[in-house]
């Protein structure tokens, strides 16, 4: 494991016209009008402007799993994993940076998130595995590097390691929720099973409310003196958020918080970069990113200085100019 020591002051952000915020929140809610009285292929039409089938992928058990992919094909693929319970939009700082420097890059809405379909069951690590391995093998991915934030960074982690290795050049993980978030006897560590069930209650009992406070606080930060909150992330945050299934962010929590990743982690070959926001309120760093980068034989560890658990996007020239110089190196 290489240890990079990184000290970055959390940024201002500056705070949105009022008009965006409105904007962002009228389509928002034009988007969950059009998904509860059509299909989510017509969802799907109206948000990509095409129905043609080229934007998505069937898994096995029949599951429709939408996806970008923008850039050269020969060029080398950066596949992105999104965090829960949000969808491939929440990667759009990253994926302009990386096809602004040549790169071909693919990200998909996981199971029950964003675009793809609102399924009943699959909703774990197993699952979400299956499903990237199915989008890989459709596009022919070779030599492809995974970037994985949050849930996204267990899904990432839980792929490579059983359905990758052939196929995977480097991985990434940010914020991740690896190994294992939920307080056990071998994770004394980890956060007690109240907190996820905290979760699921405010989930249940109102979900635009539970979402909107989710984004305006702990998120991205927002909580702590001094931050200026932007209403136009929040707003995109809150929008992706309600795209989705409410039964699949439900059972989403027990997928990102119960999973142990640690034999995941440990039969991981290839580089990879854990990354990492000290004042993350998320995904606690101390139970987190150090414990796997030990478990990885090839790991790189970089912790940010009193930087959130959002941070690609509150922070993205740091965390996109890191990630530029691990996948070029």
């Amino acid at each position: 494991m290489t240890l990079i020591s990184s000290v970055s002051r959390l940024a201002s952000t500056s705070r949105r016209n009022i008009l965006a915020t409105t904007l962002l929140y009228a389509a928002s809610l034009t988007v969950r009008s059009t998904s509860a009285v059509g299909s989510d292929v017509e969802t799907a039409s109206l948000l990509t402007g095409r129905n043609d089938g080229t934007s998505s992928v069937t898994t096995s058990d029949g599951v429709r799993i939408f996806y970008k992919d923008w850039g050269p094909k020969s060029a080398q693929p950066i596949v992105f994993h999104h965090g829960w319970p949000l969808s491939s939009d929440d990667w759009d700082a990253q994926m302009l940076f990386f096809l602004g420097k040549g790169f071909r890059v693919i990200a998909h809405d996981r199971r029950g998130h964003g675009r793809s379909s609102q399924v009943n069951d699959g909703h774990d690590m197993d699952h979400y595995a299956a499903d990237v391995a199915a989008l890989v093998q459709q596009l022919d991915l070779r030599n492809a590097i995974h970037i994985g934030h949050s849930t996204g960074g267990g899904e990432a982690a839980r792929y490579v390691a059983r359905h990758g290795r052939d196929r995977v050049a480097k991985l990434v993980l940010i914020g991740a929720v690896p190994p294992l978030m939920l307080k056990t006897e071998s994770n004394p560590g980890g956060l007690p099973l109240k907190v996820f069930d905290d979760l699921r209650g405010r989930l249940a009992a109102n979900r635009p409310q539970f979402y909107f406070e989710f984004a305006s606080g702990p998120f991205y930060g927002y909580n702590r003196p001094g931050a200026e909150p932007s209403q136009a992330t929040i707003w995109n945050w809150w929008r992706q958020g309600m795209m989705g299934s409410a039964k699949a962010h439900y059972d989403g929590i027990k997928a990102f918080s119960e999973t142990d990743f640690s034999e995941d982690l440990k039969s991981i070959a290839v580089p990879t970069l854990v990354l990492h926001g000290s004042d993350d309120q998320i995904v606690p760093v101390a139970d987190s990113a150090p414990l796997s980068a030990r478990l990885l034989k090839h790991s790189t560890l970089k912790i940010y200085d009193l930087l959130p658990h959002g941070v690609c996007t509150t922070h993205p020239d740091i965390v996109n100019g890191d990630l530029l110089r691990f996948v070029t190196a």
